[in-house]
Order: structure tokens, then sequence, then C-alpha cells
């Protein structure tokens, strides 16, 4: 047992979410969702066709149900229109109030269905069948931005199109990029109608983590019991006290490493429903550059130098080397990949490569001497390492190597004058001067 539950959660989880929701947005301020409805058809020989998609709208209201206008209800691009009751404006997110570009919307049939986890099965001890016999629909909402996203299941009494919000759980971290020893957090929060009986028998949570197929559970949680069911996975953890007052499911991964970049998925039961997000993390390690030789010895022309540049410590292993020159005028230009080995794997699951490159001296582009430079592009960023290169009798003079030699030309021009003055016999000058006057 983790502790005593508070009575009085879903009311205090009610009141939080509801006065946050309903203050920033009001109740007219949510614009008609665009849903495509999935109609699922069962071919003949009991298959399942693929679904067709019909085009609806979904008129979302915080005070309660409103008639649909007769424009939205005679426009034939709309062949289903529904209103929908969601006091806590969950699908009304505040990134979709006004934005450009219209979220990605998809409604079907939802099957209420016992849940036979053993963190999730007693939920369902005590419940009256009559409420499941209604109308459900899920509905699930991405901003194109893939930022933020709704998972939504909603009652209708059979045969209306008056929809009412029971169980919504949402994500602000669809995707989410982390460097290595970095916590991250997987946002989840989720929402439930007080109004719905289906409240009142508690909740349970669950994560779990897949990757290329694989996948595990990282941790389960029965909020009736107050119980963590499962034991959760080394490094994880989940804040109970704001899951129970704010609704808050949050993962929390103390120190990212390699082997967590997969996609998780955050899944909130009540008796008979459930909902869920995924989350998509990508753990993006830039490497580190180095140069060997560090420092390139002063070359003659014709010389051929081997430069090998190593990339090391990054995730994921797609990574692109390339050699760039710059060259006394300042202009750069590119030298390829040069010979490329393969990616190692070192044991906390990062990568290393190495590319090797050789430069020819008699090439006049390069006689010159200049900056050659190691350019290595990743995912998670950019890295640089440079080198200079100096060729003997090619190399242009720097402005303080032309002061130098004007100073000692003048230091020697000097000192030639002085010893001309100071150790030439005077006699020698007046016997030319008598012998320019005789003749």
């Amino acid at each position: 047992m983790r502790g005593t539950t508070t009575t009085n959660f879903w009311t205090m989880s009610t009141v939080f979410l509801l006065s946050s929701f309903v203050h920033a947005f009001g109740s007219h301020s949510c614009p008609g969702l665009e849903c495509w409805y999935l109609n699922e058809k069962v071919a003949r020989g009991g298959l399942t066709a693929p679904p067709s998609q019909e085009k609806s709208l979904l008129h979302i209201s915080a005070e309660g149900h409103h008639a649909p206008s007769l424009e939205d209800l005679a426009d034939p691009s709309f062949l289903r229109v529904y209103s929908v009751a969601d006091p806590a404006a969950t699908l009304c997110h505040r990134s979709r109030k006004g934005a450009a570009r219209k979220p990605h919307c998809e409604l079907s049939r939802f099957q209420p269905q016992f849940s036979t986890l053993t963190w999730a099965a007693s939920l369902a001890d005590g419940l009256s069948p009559l409420y499941l016999q209604a109308d459900w629909f899920s509905a699930a909402v991405q901003d194109l931005e893939g930022r933020h996203g709704t998972s939504s299941i909603m009652r209708a009494a059979t045969g209306t199109n008056e929809l009412d919000v029971v169980l919504t759980v949402t994500s602000s971290t669809l995707v989410v990029q982390s460097r290595l020893g970095e916590p991250v957090l997987l946002d989840c929060q989720f929402w439930t109608n007080t109004a719905s009986p289906l409240c009142g028998s508690g909740f349970a949570v669950e994560w779990r983590y897949q990757y290329r197929g694989d996948g595990r559970l990282l941790l389960a949680y029965d909020g009736k019991s107050d119980r963590v069911s499962q034991s959760p996975e080394e490094g994880t953890m989940l804040d109970f006290e704001g899951l129970h007052r704010k609704g808050n499911a949050s993962l929390v991964l103390q120190e990212a490493q390699v082997h967590h970049s997969g996609m998780y998925i955050c899944m909130v039961y009540l008796p008979h429903l459930l909902a869920q997000v995924t989350i998509q993390l990508e753990i993006a390690e830039p490497p580190s550059l180095s140069i060997h030789p560090s420092s390139l010895p002063v070359t003659a022309p014709g010389q051929i130098l081997t430069v090998h540049c190593e990339a090391s410590g990054f995730a994921p292993h797609s990574l692109e080397l390339n050699w760039q020159w710059k060259g006394p005028d300042g202009k750069t230009r590119s030298l390829g990949p040069g010979r490329l080995t393969g990616h190692r794997q070192a044991w906390d699951g990062t990568y290393s490569q190495d590319t090797r490159l050789e430069l020819d001296t008699s090439d006049p582009e390069l006689g010159g001497g200049g900056e050659l430079t190691c350019v290595a592009e990743h995912s998670g960023g950019t890295r640089r390492a440079s080198v200079a290169l100096r060729v003997i009798g090619f190399s242009t003079p720097s402005i303080e190597d032309s002061m130098a030699m004007v100073g000692v030309a003048l230091v020697l021009y000097g000192f030639i004058k002085f010893v001309s003055w100071t150790f030439l016999p005077s006699g020698s000058t007046d016997a030319e001067e008598t012998d320019k006057k005789e003749k």
C-alpha cells in the first residue's frame, strides 16, 4: 500500500481542471472540430474490410449541449454532425485556437470492455451495466505540429448525436528529444467527468514501452487501492500526489540512456474504458570530434599528408562526416567525406566513426596553405574541428610577417650606413676630392 487515497480526489481534480480550462477558453471560444469518422465494415466471410472515412463535425461546448447550426446541418461535406459536452474543454486545447493548420482528428465507435489486468479488473466491481448500454465513441486529436495530442472517450444516448466526454488523456510532449544523462519528462494528463457513474470506482494507470516490435511494461498503478501493482522499472518515477490531485500521470526518466529511445504509451483505465496517448522519445547525443595529428607539420610542396577525424559518443548512429578547406582568400570548398570506416558501438550504446583524408600539397588550391575542417552533421547538432596547414614556399606571408621583414630591412640598412660612416678612412675621401679637382 503506497498510502491512503484522498476521498475527495475526483472533486478536487474536476474543480482544478474546470477552472483552468474554462477560464482559458470560455464557453464560445472553441471552433468546430472537423474529424474523419472511421466506419468499419464487415465484408463477406466475416472479414473486416478497410474502414471508410466520413467527414464529420464536432460542436464542442463546456456548458452543455448546443444544437448545431442550420448552416452546418445543411453543409453537404459533413455527413455527421455531433454536439459534444466537454466541461473541461479537453478537446479544445489552446494550441488549436486560432491555428492556421487544422488538427488531425479521427472519430470511431468504441466498445466498452472488461479489463482482465490485475490493476484494472477491480474497477468494475459492483458497477451496473445499464450505463454502458449506449453509443460510445473514441476521438483521437493531434496537432499537425506534433506537439499536443488528445484521446477522448464519449458517451451518447442510443440513437442521438449528443456526446458527453467521460474520459480524456492528453499529452503536450508527443515528440521528445533529449541528450544523454538528462532527466526526461513524458507528459500525460487525464480528466474524468464526475457526472459519470464510472468515475466513482477509481482509476488505473499503465506505462508501456515499445521499440521495433518489442515491448515491456514500465509501471502499473491501481488508483482504487492506491497500490503500485507492478514494480517500476529502475530509473522511472511517477508523481503519485500529482496523480491523485491533478490527474498528472506523467512519467519521469531520471537519466536518459541510449536504450530509452522508442515509443512510450500512457494508458488510463476507468471501469470498462481505456484511453491512451503515445509519445516518441529520441535520445540525440551529438559527437565529439578530434583530428589526428592535432598539429600538422610544415610541409614541402608535393608531399602527401594523411589526416584522420574521429567522431565518438554519438547516438543515434546516423551521421554525415565531411571535410572542408578554407584557403588564404577566405573561400571554403568541400573536399568530400574522405574514406569512412564502419560504425563501432560502445558499451553505453553510443557510436563512433572515423574518416581519413589524403592531402596532396601539389594541388594549387592547397599549396598556399589554409585551414582544414572536419564537419559532423547529426540530429543532436553539428560539430566542427579544424587544423592549420602550412606549405613551405607557397604560403602567403601574414601582415605580421611582412611588417617584421620591413623592420629587419630598415635595421640592416641603418647598420650598413653606420659602419660606412664609422670605419671607412676619411683620408681616402680627401684624396678622391683632390683627384677630381686636378682633372
